[in-house]
């Protein structure tokens, strides 16, 4: 089976239900987008041990983005032609994740902090922003096209999911968070 098929010389992709699309859809930017934070994810996964406590998850999440990205690149006139899995836990399955690190952790986060810390942390928060735009991405085009609600949750709470392990990663290794400044605090 060849992978190239010259379709895309001329600008345009097939997506679910042999539909085409120009690549610079915004369809196909917000599943560009979530395939770099899966890439993201995926050198994340290659920093860490095989056995570290944070593989079962990380290796979830990145199956999930794979099943949402088909959701994505579907129309929603052809959703329910879509049997793919529908990862609609996702949501809740970060929010228990981000309890769990954050109930071991004994100070409250009320600071905007600096990425960094380690080559983990800050891998973390290249997850974390790369997710973020992704998320922009899709509610461009949700107002195009509506997309499904649990892919708007899962995507919102992931990054909400990696700005605490940055956190977390440096708690346990005993590394101090740089901190600019106060979330209460106005600038003039």
């Amino acid at each position: 089976m060849r992978i190239y098929t010259r379709t895309g010389d001329k600008g345009l992709t097939k997506i679910f239900g042999n539909m085409s699309c120009k690549k610079d859809d915004i369809r196909i930017e917000s599943n560009g987008k979530l395939d770099e934070a899966n890439s993201f994810i995926g050198l994340l996964r290659a920093k860490l041990d095989d056995d570290h406590p944070w593989q079962k998850g990380l290796f979830k999440i990145q199956t999930d983005i794979m099943d949402m990205m088909s959701h994505i690149a579907t129309h929603s006139s052809k959703r329910a032609e879509n049997s793919v899995a529908r990862p609609d836990d996702g949501e809740v399955f970060c929010e228990q994740w981000i309890d769990e690190m954050l109930n071991e952790m004994p100070q409250p986060h009320d600071w905007f902090i600096l990425p960094g810390g380690n080559e983990v942390s800050a891998l973390c928060h290249v997850v974390r922003t790369t997710l973020r735009t992704a998320e922009r991405r899709l509610f461009t085009l949700h107002r195009e096209d509506p997309v499904e609600e649990f892919i708007l949750k899962y995507i919102n709470r992931l990054s909400d999911l990696f700005f605490a392990l940055s956190r977390y990663e440096l708690y346990k290794a005993q590394l101090t968070e740089e901190k600019l400044r106060p979330f209460r605090r106005i600038r003039r």
